[in-house]
């Protein structure tokens, strides 16, 4: 079989190597190219011309997946203990730099992205210009790893085993909430089985299930299928739909907090809200930490109450 010399690889064998281990890994062109910033046609015309060279097909394809020829599954295994190597040797070099500087991807959730990266983030950018950071805001759970992200930003209680998990923010209060226009004009709420005669409006959270609200008091805890007549996945659309006396929805307190301040909105059962797991974010230990992770945590760290 044709090998590429390694003595005499390019900067073009170099990128369609990684090329293909980004298809491999994620058994998707489209996928794969969004990883690398290219077009999918570009990618395909690169992993093309790479099979050209080496004489051998790497990747078999059909109109639903890609899945690695076992050519392609033996040159995968060996490039990702090489790429490994070489992306570990780069980032050391940061511990020699004054600053750090390179590319962070991070999978947030939606909530994580208005409460923590809009208050931090642009004092980041600021502080380290060398750094570009790309955002993917997701309320999927999603493998990080073979999704090509450096880190995520879930819930602690969502955390999956095996990462490093560091805590970004205090516990979080969930709330119900409603227009006082609506509260007005339906049956009082005194215990959260009363939501069960109401139009609540209900979420469908990341995974595909619709939520079950939670609720907590001196040590009682209910959990309320609620109805409605909307059903939202996104908790910007549900606030706005309460606003406009649609029901009543669930969310973090502090998402709402000012429309609480103004009154165009109120707390239903107050002293049912719970208190739930802080914002954590989360990346592989077995990996060396990619240039401005660390201080990136420093910063939201440096945020929290002493």
């Amino acid at each position: 079989m044709p090998v590429l010399p390694t003595t005499r690889l390019s900067r073009a064998d170099l990128a369609d190597l990684n090329s293909f281990l980004a298809v491999e890994r994620m058994r998707s062109f489209t996928h794969a190219a969004v990883e690398l910033g290219i077009t999918t046609s570009a990618l395909s015309h690169a992993i093309r011309n790479l099979e050209s060279r080496l004489g051998v097909r790497l990747l078999n394809r059909t109109s639903r997946t890609v899945y690695p020829t076992d050519a392609g599954a033996a040159l995968a295994k060996r490039l990702t203990v090489g790429f490994t190597e070489i992306s570990g040797a780069l980032a050391a070099l940061d511990r020699h730099r004054d600053r750090p500087s390179g590319r962070l991807r991070l999978n947030v959730l939606a909530d994580g992205a208005r409460l923590l990266f809009t208050k931090f983030l642009p004092q980041f950018l600021e502080a380290y210009p060398e750094v570009s950071v790309e955002v993917a805001v997701d309320d999927r759970m999603v493998d990080i790893v073979s999704a090509g992200f450096d880190a995520g930003i879930r819930f602690g209680d969502t955390i999956p085993e095996d990462y490093i998990a560091v805590r970004l923010s205090e516990e979080l209060r969930w709330v119900a909430v409603a227009s006082p226009r609506y509260l007005n004009a339906n049956a009082r709420i005194l215990s959260p089985e009363d939501l069960k005669n109401h139009n609540c409006i209900q979420i469908r959270t990341g995974n595909g299930v619709i939520y079950r609200w939670d609720f907590e008091k001196e040590g009682d805890h209910q959990t309320i299928d609620v109805p409605g007549q909307l059903c939202v996945n996104e908790t910007t659309f549900g606030i706005e739909m309460a606003l406009a006396d649609r029901g009543i929805t669930y969310c973090l307190e502090e998402r709402v907090s000012g429309h609480l301040a103004r009154g165009e909105l109120q707390i239903v059962l107050p002293d049912w809200a719970p208190i739930e797991p802080a914002f954590y974010i989360y990346y592989p230990g077995r990996r060396q930490m990619p240039p401005g992770l660390r201080e990136l945590v420093d910063l939201f760290r440096a945020g929290l109450p002493s």
